[in-house]
């Protein structure tokens, strides 16, 4: 399937987090101050319900009701919302893909079972077609985290074989290091498939490889850092890239100390955007862990590295 440019996955695309309350429940209104966040910097995509949305801690439930949110709220903006659909039952993928269809979303994306795990490209490839087959109408990524889900296979060979058996296979949320994987899938059908890099300590590399995109965790709190990264880039400022790629990783590996998931999302709140804790079994941080937390990235520039130039 391929897409025109106004609807691939370009420039970033944060992978958002699911808002709790304090209790843990789901907090829906948090989704509408952190999309204005999001849209203050000029973000035009979002991918809900994810790793980072901590989507195998929702219930089905959830899930829709989050899409069913996020949707409502982007209408009348800019934002794009792309849904995670995925889920070790290929029945409950296909229904939230269905519902995803449903109530609008501009694609889905599911990445693979991971208890009972396909032992083939071929089978990986069934399980992505009976979940884009419920929503014939939408464009669908198969998300490949082989870190997350213990289901490494050739993309290459993923992209040659599926697109016989997915009409609406419009590339790959690729989030695995492999640049040599990276640049053969570009290379297949050049400009065919949208392949959003998913790393986002690695973006650098991924831009000197071909990528145009990216879907990322950290882009919900430090996308200035990258927009900055992907602008000195394009210019062929390769010292400035390089430092704000440096900024990257430094941010990522400072939150990683204190546990990534409760640490992005506490930071989150000191952006006043509230996303609440993260469920168990990601752990949160407390009073004093995020002071320390607060004090660690103010050491770095972290805050400053979020002022417009």
């Amino acid at each position: 399937m391929n897409l025109p440019e106004s609807q691939r996955l370009l420039g970033l695309t944060p992978a958002t987090h699911t808002p709790f309350q304090p209790d843990g429940s789901l907090h829906l209104d948090a989704v509408e101050p952190l999309a204005a966040h999001l849209l203050k910097w000029n973000i035009g995509s979002v991918f809900i319900g994810g790793s980072t949305g901590e989507s195998h801690s929702l219930t089905l439930a959830e899930r829709n009701a989050l899409t069913e949110r996020w949707i409502s709220v982007v209408k009348g903006t800019p934002l794009r919302v792309i849904v995670h659909v995925g889920a070790n039952c290929l029945e409950d993928a296909a229904s939230l893909a269905a519902h995803a269809q449903q109530h609008g979303a501009a694609a889905i994306s599911a990445l693979s079972p991971s208890y009972f795990k396909p032992r083939s490209v071929d089978v990986l490839i069934s399980c992505a077609a009976r979940i884009a087959a419920a929503a014939p109408d939408t464009p669908f990524y198969h998300y490949d985290i082989p870190a997350m889900t213990g289901v490494s296979f050739s993309m290459p060979e993923f992209l040659s074989k599926a697109a016989e058996r997915i009409p609406t296979l419009a590339g790959l949320k690729f989030t695995n290091p492999d640049l040599m994987a990276y640049l053969q899938c570009l290379q297949m059908d050049p400009g065919y498939w949208d392949i959003p890099w998913g790393m986002d300590e690695w973006m650098l590399g991924a831009l000197a490889t071909g990528a145009r995109g990216a879907v990322g965790s950290s882009f919900n709190f430090a996308a200035p850092v990258y927009q900055r990264l992907m602008a000195a880039f394009a210019r062929n400022d390769l010292e400035a890239a390089r430092t704000e790629q440096l900024r990257s990783t430094q941010i990522i590996a400072t939150l990683a100390r204190h546990g990534y998931m409760g640490a992005a999302k506490a930071t989150m709140e000191m952006l006043g955007v509230p996303v609440g804790p993260p469920r168990l079994p990601n752990s949160t941080l407390d009073h004093s862990q995020k002071r320390v937390l607060q004090s660690e990235l103010e050491s770095l520039g972290f805050f400053e590295w979020l002022k417009p130039e």
